[in-house]
């Protein structure tokens, strides 16, 4: 089995339509997709988009070989020969735009849009969704955590509760580019250049005779790396002494140890008289780890209680996003060839957030040169120019268009950067510690408001007069 190839990482009902516009003859006709999700996830005021570098290396390596081949003619749609000689020759030609990772980004906007033939479109929906999907919910995940303790040492520690391998590393990657400092996952560590992190387990205590022998034994093995875990047995009457122990004894061989860690427990309370038992005892410079189903709640208010905590190992809350584990992005056909043209298209639903925004869309985000931040984000249609000639615009609410404002003294900045074109890669990937970086100085665009952990101010997503017209059109068009 070819593991490692992705082609049919999609869902049936894909390759049925491709199958479909093959018999039909509509194959090579274009379309364009837009990928959006519609609601923020965990009550934030924004998301970090995520899971670029992953959909790059996906589309790279699209190809059906033999077992794919073989896979599909055992498909009881007994799909014909010529259709699967198509296959055998599938390349991506299109073309793909898509939001830098590490991008503040909100809802209804595009953050990937997909050119190409409807029979290329419709086969990487699957995937494309389910890598966005993923990494984006735990980088805003991560970049909430980062929010509530901006000054601190943050370690993912997920891995043994992660959704499987990839979900494993590629959330290690996610949680790195949105603020974290490393992680436990030394694959993670190896493929993306993520510092690797990692203290000893309870076995390595409960496998010695006593815990002042395993904290001896293991400070002796990793001099230049002691975080002894404090907790297996008494944390303040044993497992904090001995480690004041341990910490003596690494002085006088002139090394020092780097920290204790926490795992159970009452945190605040525990860090509180650890930390005052360390700096009566000379060892002010011994940091306290703490870690135990943490998440930005937690610490949240861990840090209202006074916590002396300098390190947080969160693990399970943060890659599983616990809370609320999708994101619920989708891949939404805008336009389709017609006659040599692209005709705008509509999906209208009884649940007016679902109602799709028709119609080849740029993305702007809309920045103030007096303040220097964000105002809103701005959907223009392909043919209009006003926005980039600084023409004054109206910045109106989609869902209550009577509130409203213009502005004219702005930059607008294109949020859609090419990457693929005619199926050839035009967009150099950054590295992991270029996109962190950059997702720090986005935050730095928005005003404080829209970026705290509870009740934040809602960012304003726009459309511009002529897509708000176009969409008004179709609605009308296809409900009379």
């Amino acid at each position: 089995m070819s593991y490692d190839n992705l082609t049919l990482h999609t869902d049936k009902y894909q390759i049925n339509m491709m199958y479909a516009h093959w018999i039909q003859g509509s194959l090579n006709e274009k379309a364009v997709f837009e990928v959006y999700f519609r609601k923020l996830p965990f009550g934030n005021g924004y998301a970090v988009f995520a899971g670029l570098e992953r959909i790059v290396q996906y589309i790279q390596s699209l190809s059906f070989g033999e077992e794919e081949i073989a896979y599909l003619q055992s498909q009881e749609e007994n799909y014909k020969e010529e259709f699967l000689e198509e296959l055998r020759k599938f390349q991506f030609t299109g073309n793909l735009n898509a939001v830098q990772e590490g991008t503040l980004v909100f809802p209804n906007e595009p953050l990937i849009r997909v050119e190409a033939r409807i029979f290329e479109a419709q086969l990487i929906e699957t995937a494309v969704l389910n890598f966005m999907n993923y990494q984006t919910l735990i980088a805003t995940k991560a970049s909430r955590i980062k929010q509530v303790a901006p000054h601190d040492i943050l370690l993912e520690f997920g891995t043994r509760r992660a959704q499987e391998a990839d979900a494993a590393i590629w959330g290690a990657r996610a949680a790195y580019l949105a603020g974290f400092h490393a992680t436990s996952n030394m694959r993670a560590g190896m493929l993306f250049g993520i510092p690797a992190k990692g203290t000893h387990a309870h076995a390595w205590v409960q496998a010695h005779d006593s815990e002042e022998e395993a904290f001896r034994k293991y400070a002796e093995s990793l001099p230049d790396q002691v975080t002894l875990l404090v907790d297996t047995y008494d944390t303040l009457k044993s497992g904090v002494p001995n480690a004041i122990r341990i910490a003596r004894h690494l002085e006088s061989m002139g090394k020092r140890m780097n920290g204790i860690r926490l795992d159970s427990g009452d945190l605040a309370y525990l860090s509180q008289q650890a930390r005052k038992m360390l700096d009566e005892a000379g060892f002010p410079y011994v940091q306290i780890v703490a870690s135990n189903d943490l998440d930005e709640n937690i610490i949240f208010n861990l840090k209202g209680q006074e916590a002396r905590i300098d390190v947080w190992g969160v693990g399970t809350q943060l890659i599983t996003a616990a809370d609320q584990p999708a994101l619920g992005g989708v891949y939404k056909l805008v336009a389709r060839e017609k006659d040599g043209e692209y005709a705008p298209v509509i999906k209208i639903s009884g649940n007016p957030e679902k109602v799709s925004n028709p119609g080849f869309k740029h993305v702007y985000r809309i920045i103030n040169r007096q303040t220097g931040k964000a105002e809103a984000d701005y959907l223009a249609l392909q043919h209009e120019q006003d926005i980039i000639n600084g023409t004054k615009i109206k910045l109106f609410d989609p869902i209550h268009p009577y509130i409203h404002k213009f502005i004219d003294n702005y930059d607008a900045v294109p949020l859609l950067q090419p990457i693929f074109e005619d199926g050839r890669l035009v967009y150099e990937l950054p590295a992991l510690k270029q996109i962190r970086e950059y997702h720090e100085n986005q935050k730095k665009l928005f005003w404080p408001q829209y970026l705290r952990k509870l009740n934040p101010e809602m960012y304003r997503v726009n459309l511009s007069s002529a897509a708000w017209q176009l969409k008004m059109d179709l609605i009308h068009e296809h409900q009379m």
